[in-house]
């Protein structure tokens, strides 16, 4: 990847051990994300929004390559180490984007305010195929554990997303093939938006890949 990964050596805090660290599966979202940006810039996103934040690490790099269009870039996690992690990684960015934390599944807290308001969406969601009793826990876990075809979460947010992105808007998932991603892509054009796989990755016994969707202007 060509431009600078953000910095979360802070992760290294006793206060951080619950939270998800950048690893193979957020370098290939940003790589997708820098792929993007010609798109992302004509587009000229002032709302984004990341859900399951985990360091950080992506919300910060869209407020640094979006500026000066991001104007509010909005990370969302259940797990409140996270959304402290968040906030300490996006305050050295540096860059002009104004960035805010919320602690809530989801976008729960803030739905009503964002419904056809989000120009960006991400999500790097648990996607490892697990034991459904993992799914949710605050522990460790719920940073990966997806339960069934590693879609317990995901399914979750599927229905919601077409109702949040503006005109034009794009959703950015990343998933495995134990999630089945052709059948994601299907069930997503039954809400009108336009998916494909941007990019893919083998990592260990993992075959990533992002996933973009996009909804008519």
């Amino acid at each position: 990847m060509g431009l600078p990964t953000p910095d979360t050596s802070h992760l290294r805090d006793p206060r951080f051990a619950s939270v998800y660290e950048p690893a193979e599966d957020t370098y290939l979202l940003l790589d997708a994300l820098e792929n993007d940006l010609p798109r992302l810039h004509a587009q000229r996103p002032t709302i984004c929004v990341e859900i399951g934040s985990g360091s950080g690490c992506v919300s910060t790099f869209l407020g640094q390559v979006l500026t000066p269009h991001a104007s509010l870039i909005i990370s969302t996690d259940i797990n409140p180490a996270a959304t402290q992690a968040t906030r300490q990684t996006t305050g050295r960015s540096g860059g002009a984007a104004v960035f805010a934390q919320c602690h809530t599944r989801f976008v729960q807290a803030l739905e009503p305010r964002l419904q056809g308001n989000v120009d960006v969406l991400v999500f790097n969601p648990p996607y490892v195929v697990t034991p459904e009793e993992e799914v949710g826990s605050m522990g460790e876990a719920a940073a990966w554990a997806g339960g069934k075809d590693g879609r317990a979460v995901v399914d979750r947010l599927l229905p919601r997303v077409a109702a949040l992105l503006a005109p034009g808007g794009v959703f950015y998932l990343v998933v495995i093939e134990e999630n089945r991603p052709d059948e994601i892509i299907h069930l997503m054009a039954a809400q009108g938006l336009v998916g494909e796989r941007v990019l893919e990755r083998r990592a260990g016994r993992e075959r990533l890949s992002i996933l973009r969707f996009t909804k008519g202007d």
